[in-house]
């Protein structure tokens, strides 16, 4: 069962200088579980070797009190993997744990090393004997590698010879050392709670264990943590940052702060703007959910047009759901999403979503709405048509399979089925980030990456050979 979104990318969450670190760890990677539901990990510290637990699945199904009580320290590193490169497998489940030279060492990572690949044959013919397929593990075997006596030497000069998106958290027996790329595609949060430093993918994580949110890890900076202190440096040369605007529009829950903002407020004004800019008549505004709820609030608060839920969500289709048989056919998105036939019956609704990928499910959703009686149905996305494919963390379909890449407005409006379809414009999407605009990567929307063009080349190339292509 395959629903038309992009698929989110990592989760993050380190803690250091507490006693129920592992616990912490486990609250935290519950709470950003919607960043990753194909496997968890945590690894903590107790000063004379490191403890493992990881497993597929969701954290509530891989962790318990029995688990958690053998992850002893006052230091651990959590992950939620969803696989953005590599297959899933437990081999490549994080944290990362290994042993090296100078003992044990374990990583945590969220985005998308973009010249791995180059890296890992290079070792490979030095020699270096890989376990995972993950590209995070080019950077344990260049720390290894690393004549630096320092541990925070050694990963500087490991991610001085990487390049694309990092959001990453590295720990030794006694120290994490924490760090993200210049660009600061992902992001990544500092808390504190008592004297223990937290680190999190999103501030939602600290909600949940009373930690205070103090500021967000900056682009390039490298933050040393141990019993003597916290410490942070910039070793790399400064650029311009790069956020990913899809964490506002979609990934991201709605009551994190991300990049200086609150998510619901700045998802809310891509409602307002969506309704300003591609206005239209209809007796209510209908959410997809749950991703466009925000989004379908400010365009009904913007446009005066009532907000109703006209679509209800099952939210216990679990990974492990049994399809029918073809006895029971036509199921489609109705297992996930289901029409409320009183609010849609011969009523004109303006259907609200995030983002369309390929349009396969915006097309069962339609049909749905329709079949439930509907008159009209307009849909409105509250981001730009999505044109390119991201090399960044998050796992996107070629660009051939991209509906927006291919095909015009009205063709995708007549393969939905829609009266009518309109997306935010970019210039008005980046309008409601203000003086930042600029901070913000919108490659999947017009093609403009910021990496080198050598890469971004190899890149392209490799991403755009898809089946329709």
């Amino acid at each position: 069962m395959t629903f038309d979104k992009f698929n989110e990318e990592c989760a993050v969450f380190a803690v250091h200088g507490h006693p129920e670190a592992a616990n912490l760890a486990y609250l935290g990677l519950y709470s950003l579980q919607h960043r990753g539901q194909e496997s968890a990990g945590i690894v903590s510290s107790d000063g004379l070797k490191h403890h493992v637990e990881l497993g597929l699945g969701h954290v509530s199904e891989i962790f318990n009190e029995t688990s958690i009580a053998k992850l002893h320290g006052n230091s651990a590193l959590g992950h939620n993997r969803y696989s953005t490169h590599g297959t899933s497998s437990i081999k490549n489940t994080q944290p990362l744990a290994i042993e090296y030279s100078k003992g044990p060492l374990s990583l945590a990572h969220n985005g998308h090393i973009v010249n791995a690949d180059e890296i890992r044959r290079e070792q490979e013919k030095e020699g270096s004997i890989f376990q995972s397929t993950l590209d995070s593990e080019v950077i344990i075997h260049l720390i290894a590698r690393s004549k630096k006596q320092r541990f925070q030497d050694q990963v500087t000069e490991a991610l001085s010879k990487v390049e694309g998106a990092y959001s990453i958290a590295l720990m030794n027996l006694h120290e994490l050392v924490i760090a993200r790329d210049v660009h600061g595609f992902r992001p990544f949060a500092i808390g504190k709670l008592g004297n223990a430093y937290v680190f999190a993918s999103e501030t939602c994580a600290f909600d949940l264990i009373g930690a205070e949110y103090i500021r967000d890890v900056m682009p390039g900076e490298v933050i040393v943590v141990n019993d003597a202190g916290f410490n942070s440096y910039f070793p790399f040369e400064t650029t311009q940052p790069k956020h990913c605007i899809f964490e506002f529009i979609y990934f991201a829950r709605p009551d994190s702060y991300i990049f200086g903002d609150c998510v619901h407020t700045v998802r809310k004004k891509f409602g307002h703007a969506l309704a300003m800019e591609k206005p239209v008549d209809g007796d209510f505004v209908i959410p997809v959910p749950d991703s466009g709820v925000v989004a379908a609030l400010g365009y009904a608060e913007a446009s005066g047009i009532p907000f109703e839920k006209g679509i209800i969500r099952n939210h216990y289709v679990g990974r492990t759901f049994i399809e029918p048989t073809q006895s029971i056919r036509h199921f489609g998105v109705k297992i996930k999403l289901n029409a409320v036939r009183d609010v849609m019956k011969g009523k004109s609704v303006i259907v609200v979503d995030d983002s369309i990928v390929r349009g396969t499910t915006s097309k069962k959703i339609i049909k749905m709405i329709r079949d439930a009686g509907a008159k009209e149905v307009h849909m409105r996305i509250s981001s730009p048509p999505t044109t390119h494919s991201c090399f960044y963390g998050i796992d996107t379909p070629t660009r051939s399979e991209l509906i927006a890449a291919t095909y015009s407005l009205d063709q995708i409006a007549d393969y939905l089925g829609a009266d009518s379809l309109a997306y935010l414009s970019i210039n008005r999407m980046l309008d409601v980030l203000g003086d930042r605009k600029s901070d913000f990567c919108k490659a999947c929307f017009d093609g403009s990456y910021c990496l080198k063009p050598e890469l971004q080349e190899t890149q392209i190339s490799l991403l755009e050979e898809g089946p329709f292509a």
